[in-house]
């Protein structure tokens, strides 16, 4: 057994709820915000030795933290909960938020600044209608308009992606997930039979957790308007063949390979963990879940942003002291097939590691809610196969990556 030093940051507790599909799923008519609290609520309930005005802050990812999402949601979430005298605030890094927020308790507790800290997650796609950051007129920069038409260029079939600052451009930084999908396809020359195969795989897999019960011990149910509870994710499409999904025409390039089944759909969902210090486990007599081993971030291209996991996975891994072979299940989010098998390779992961209960192709990828969720499976994953090291990675938007060795402590 692990010795927990008293400055570990371990989590004591993780719950996610289910995920709902965006626009036409079970929890549409849900609040992001009251979405978030019940999660948050039920995270802090399955650790009642931790009294919830002695937390020291409350960190909210979010991917669009705007309309219904604004306002600083983590703030919202705490005084909705009748904790007034819990700071929250609200962290934005696109699909890698809630890993963020997580890491922001990580080094908190590290610098000896605090013992106890929620750190969650939260995006109701249904709800956000226009009223994102990324849709308010007139913010993008004139000086990416030449990257813009370049994009739009590839998107109509005009030619292959070259890296632009080869030839001297500034990169698309406000450039379409789908495209930078199809970019690491055509960089990496991965073919659009390998991205339906990978797909098939992560629905397949996700409908056979379902069977198994898997997910039971990480989602909690949530009460929708109108008194309904839900209890599980919407996304898993049963009985998925290759034949189906590779019927299917391309979603975002004239001549491409990425489609609506080798990519991630649109999601609703809210994710929970309560992080606490190794010397308030011990105070508290907690027997904690996992400790945080240690994280990366890393940049690159925002035109092959899907490829961010690469770097940040190897700085987690070289801050952990250890290697991929030392990594018993990975976790790489599923923006699209191309960008998993594109890590995967240069990671070189033995793909009976990676993602071995589906990923978001299946799931579904509520972006504020993934960095949450995916502890929250990874955490699963490794003590229901008794495993002990865990590794989560993901891609995000405007060309960044983000990892996070994870150790299981019971």
């Amino acid at each position: 057994m692990t010795r927990i030093a008293a400055d570990d940051a371990v989590i004591v507790s993780a719950l996610r709820s289910p995920i709902g599909r965006a626009h036409k799923g079970s929890m549409t008519a849900v609040r992001p915000d009251d979405l978030a609290a019940q999660v948050v609520e039920a995270a802090l309930a399955l650790v009642p030795e931790l009294d919830p005005t002695h937390l020291d802050d409350l960190m909210m990812g979010c991917g669009q933290p705007a309309g219904n999402s604004g306002f600083n949601i983590g703030r919202v979430v705490s005084v909705l909960l009748g904790l007034d005298a819990l700071p929250a605030t609200t962290v934005h890094r696109y699909c890698a938020s809630s890993l963020q927020t997580t890491r922001m308790a990580f080094h908190a507790i590290k610098a000896g600044e605090g013992h106890a800290f929620v750190s969650a997650g939260v995006e109701t796609v249904s709800q956000a209608g226009h009223g994102t950051a990324d849709s308010w007129p007139a913010t993008k920069n004139s000086k990416f308009d030449s990257a813009m038409e370049r994009t739009s260029q590839l998107a109509s079939g005009q030619g292959p992606w070259t890296d632009p600052r080869r030839s001297g451009e500034v990169p698309d930084v406000y450039i379409g997930m789908g495209q930078t999908a199809e970019n690491v396809a055509q960089h990496l020359s991965i073919s659009r039979a390998e991205q339906d195969e990978w797909a098939v795989l992560s629905q397949n897999r996700a409908e056979a957790a379902v069977d198994a019960d898997f997910f039971s011990d990480e989602i909690t149910p949530i009460t929708v308007p109108g008194g309904r509870t839900v209890e599980h994710d919407d996304s898993p499409r049963r009985g998925t063949t290759l034949t189906k999904v590779s019927q299917l025409q391309p979603a975002f390039r004239a001549n491409g390979t990425v489609t609506a089944g080798n990519s991630c759909p649109l999601n609703d969902g809210a994710a929970a963990l309560v992080i606490v210090s190794g010397a308030k486990a011990q105070q508290l007599g907690l027997i904690p879940l996992a400790r945080v081993v240690a994280t990366g971030v890393s940049g690159l291209s925002p035109e092959i942003m899907g490829l961010g996991p690469v770097e940040a996975s190897r700085r987690a891994l070289d801050l952990a002291g250890m290697t991929m072979d030392d990594m018993d299940l990975v976790e790489i989010n599923e923006a699209f097939a191309a960008q998993v098998i594109g890590c995967q390779r240069q990671l070189s992961i033995d793909a009976e590691k990676l993602n071995v209960n589906g990923g978001a192709i299946a799931l579904g990828h509520p972006f504020g809610m993934t960095g949450a969720r995916i502890t929250c499976t990874l955490l699963n994953g490794l003590r229901k196969t008794d495993h002990q090291f865990g590794l989560e990675a993901m891609c995000t938007a405007g060309g960044q990556g983000m990892a996070m060795v994870l150790e299981r402590l019971s």
